[in-house]
């Protein structure tokens, strides 16, 4: 049972490389970038500038947040860099939604967990 004393587990690396995936994530031009990755085993940049409609420097600065985050990987094969996706850097956030959806729905909880412990529902209200 949790009580007032006790102290929060300090914030771990898989927390942080989730926030990390999250932030890649949250930009509508890096999920379209990631949905033209999908569509191939791997492209040049070029291509990614051609199919996303933006900026050779914008979808460099977004494939640079999506190396960052791990999603995406560059191989240099000179004088371009072929991109592809590493889909072993989403099972951390992968894990996260996945226990998040195996809960029981809120409507089924048997309680509401209190510092003092667990209050049935019907108390509660």
């Amino acid at each position: 049972m949790l009580d007032r004393n006790t102290v929060a587990p300090t914030p771990s690396i898989e927390a942080d490389q989730i926030a990390s995936i999250a932030k890649a994530l949250a930009h509508p031009a890096r999920v379209r970038i990631i949905t033209f990755l999908l569509s191939k085993p791997g492209c040049i940049g070029g291509d990614i500038v051609d199919q996303v409609g933006l900026a050779q420097s914008t979808v460099s600065e977004h494939l640079r947040i999506l190396k960052d985050a791990g999603i995406v990987t560059g191989a240099i094969d000179y004088p371009r860099i072929c991109y592809s996706l590493d889909p072993s850097a989403l099972v951390p956030i992968r894990d996260l939604i996945e226990a998040i959806a195996a809960r029981t729905p809120e409507g089924e909880a048997p309680c509401c967990y209190t510092p003092q412990g667990c209050v049935p529902k019907e108390i509660a209200k």
